[in-house]
């Protein structure tokens, strides 16, 4: 069998406010509770095991691969909820998506301060 990503841990201060917004903004199903984690699972058979952590968060960046249609719909959803979004991972250019590979992408963070991205075409594209 190739090797495949099939689950990672995503610590969150409140890990059922975490997955809610993740599913809330992505367009995915409800999370699912599994053990200690509100499981959000992404189509690609990926899940994102979101757990409670007691200390700080560490924050990670999540990217995610979607149709042109569905950037419309996520990109909406965050200028919905007034999110700051940048068209780079530095925050160098606020309130601006990317062009990068002839596909659009942008980044937000979540409540915990994870980055997280949306891109149209897989980078080197």
């Amino acid at each position: 069998m190739p090797v495949q990503l099939n689950h990672t841990i995503v610590e969150a201060r409140d890990k059922h406010e975490t997955a809610a917004f993740l599913t809330d903004i992505l367009g995915l199903p409800k999370a699912v509770s599994y053990g200690p984690f509100a499981v959000v699972q992404v189509t690609n058979d990926v899940s994102l095991d979101v757990a409670d952590t007691d200390g700080p968060v560490h924050p990670q960046h999540y990217a995610f691969l979607v149709a042109e249609d569905e950037f419309d719909q996520i990109f909406g959803r965050i200028t919905d909820r007034g999110l700051p979004y940048w068209a780079d991972p530095y925050e160098r250019e606020p309130g601006r998506i990317n062009h990068h590979d002839g596909g659009r992408g942008v980044y937000w963070n979540d409540p915990n301060g994870h980055r997280l991205e949306i891109i149209t075409r897989p980078y080197g594209s």
